[in-house]
């Protein structure tokens, strides 16, 4: 039985030779939610990894966490680990009557290099703060104290809180979420369609209420979203009115003010080429992209100098 048929989406060209290629599957529906634009296994279950945040930070909202401004972005974000991003969590936390230790994500080094190179030589090392999802975490941990759930168990499939995140899930995208897997910040992860996941980023932009909220903290506040320099961020300075959200493993959300959206699934895993391969996409959608063009222009270097660069490919590219 022959499998999905994947395209490739992106090459890497090194001194006009192709050098590797990008397979994948990419995603564009309209503000009606129709499908607009299609490469690749759209209808693919796809684990949507940290794109995943802003329905969770939805879910956390309508369980009544006291969240806004930047304290609900980062709910949303992935966060670089940087000095503003540690006192938005540990804000969050102590609105909650509760210390990092309540943090159930594991320890890691923050993902900005001057922040990490700091504390080394301050001599100390990783921790559950300025690991990248304590936004979310600290978000949960505030749905739980501010509805007397337990905070214990709070990364349980079966905890009320994540019932409700697989509920918004669900209703977002207009299907069942499935499968239930683990994601590496250790909170359940619930597979959708790459269809799905487009349609879902255009009712976050789109409906009322908490997606409403959840977006407009994201597209107000980018530098909690990502960081200082992250492509998540740039991108929404550079395209004001977008959202847009990274995941591991080669996945990419991005939606406009008026709820034209896209999802990308690179299969390799690899995030290198995503935002240009979303950028092209929300392009054939009819948006103009021109302002956020530099972050589609991945450079190959070569003795420390450009020699090539990693282009998008035309649609039918096999």
């Amino acid at each position: 039985m022959r499998g999905p048929m994947y395209e490739v989406l992106a090459e890497v060209v090194r001194n006009d030779f192709v050098e590797s290629r990008h397979y994948g599957s990419v995603v564009g529906v309209a503000p009606d939610g129709s499908v607009a634009y299609a490469r690749g296994a759209v209808d693919e279950t796809v684990l949507p990894r940290s794109t995943t945040k802003p329905f969770q930070a939805v879910a956390c909202l309508s369980a009544g966490a006291p969240l806004a401004g930047e304290r609900l972005a980062i709910a949303a974000g992935s966060h670089t680990g940087e000095d503003f991003h540690l006192a938005a969590v540990e804000a969050i936390l102590a609105g909650a009557g509760l210390g990092v230790e309540a943090l159930r994500c594991p320890p890691s080094w923050p993902e900005d290099e001057p922040t990490k190179a700091a504390l080394i030589r301050a001599g100390q090392g990783e921790s559950r703060e300025r690991m990248n999802c304590s936004g979310k975490h600290a978000a949960m941990l505030a749905a739980c104290a501010a509805n007397g759930w337990p905070t214990e168990s709070y990364l349980d499939p079966d905890h009320p809180l994540q019932r409700e995140v697989a509920r918004i899930m669900g209703e977002a995208a207009g299907e069942e979420p499935s499968p239930v897997a683990v994601d590496g910040c250790g909170a359940p992860l619930f597979g959708l369609t790459l269809t799905g996941l487009a349609r879902a980023m255009a009712t976050l932009v789109r409906a009322d209420g908490p997606y409403r909220a959840v977006a407009d903290a994201m597209r107000a506040h980018p530098e909690y979203v990502g960081g200082t320099g992250h492509a998540n961020t740039e991108f929404m300075r550079l395209l004001p009115g977008c959202v847009a959200k990274g995941g591991a493993e080669g996945v990419l959300v991005a939606a406009t003010a008026d709820g034209s959206a896209v999802a990308v699934k690179v299969i390799d895993g690899s995030p290198r080429a995503t935002t240009a391969i979303a950028l092209r996409a929300l392009a054939a959608l009819g948006v103009d992209t021109t302002p956020a063009a530099p972050l589609g222009a991945v450079p190959v270097l070569g003795g420390g100098r450009p020699v090539g660069e990693i282009r998008t490919t035309p649609e039918g590219h096999q």
